[in-house]
């Protein structure tokens, strides 16, 4: 029997105004409305800010990766439950290869992309906190992640690529 999947296992409490999975509280909010606030900034406080959110959504996105992990997920096991279940977050879909030292991500339909608009920079910083969170607990190992691609800059997808730091 598999496990429930990511929106079987999420609790929508209307009397407290919470929608959790196990101890991990979720909230829902348009992407153009939370990328907006970037496009607002100048440019070095607009990287800094994009920066802070990887750096933030790595270590909450670490918290989920460990609990799929925990439901079995070792790997490349791991790597296909987060690809599973980023669309169940509006995230996207994620097509995910792992090679001996690298993780490579393909996402279509970038909800930070098209949330933020033509963009000169990459702006899927939310995703390559958790690329960097999987790729830490694939390669039992510290990792760092870059945005390839981006579909704000013109490209048909966003990618992707994380290895030991």
């Amino acid at each position: 029997m598999s496990s429930p999947s990511f929106r079987e296992r999420l609790v929508w409490e209307p009397a407290t105004g919470e929608i959790l999975d196990q101890t991990r509280r979720y909230f829902m909010l348009r992407p153009d409305g939370f990328m907006g606030m970037f496009k607002r900034l100048d440019g070095p406080t607009r990287i800094a800010a994009l920066e802070a959110l990887e750096a933030s959504i790595f270590e909450g996105g670490s918290d989920s990766a460990r609990a799929y992990r925990a439901m079995g997920g070792e790997g490349a096991d791991l790597a296909r439950i987060v690809a599973a279940t980023a669309p169940q977050l509006g995230w996207g879909t994620w097509e995910v290869t792992i090679e001996p030292d690298r993780l490579f991500v393909a996402v279509r339909n970038s909800p930070f992309a098209e949330g933020y608009g033509p963009s000169d920079i990459p702006v899927c910083a939310p995703m390559r906190g958790m690329v960097r969170a999987v790729a830490t607990l694939v390669f039992d190992k510290p990792a760092v992640a870059r945005e390839t691609a981006c579909a704000a800059m013109g490209a048909p997808l966003c990618t992707f690529e994380a290895r030991p730091a």
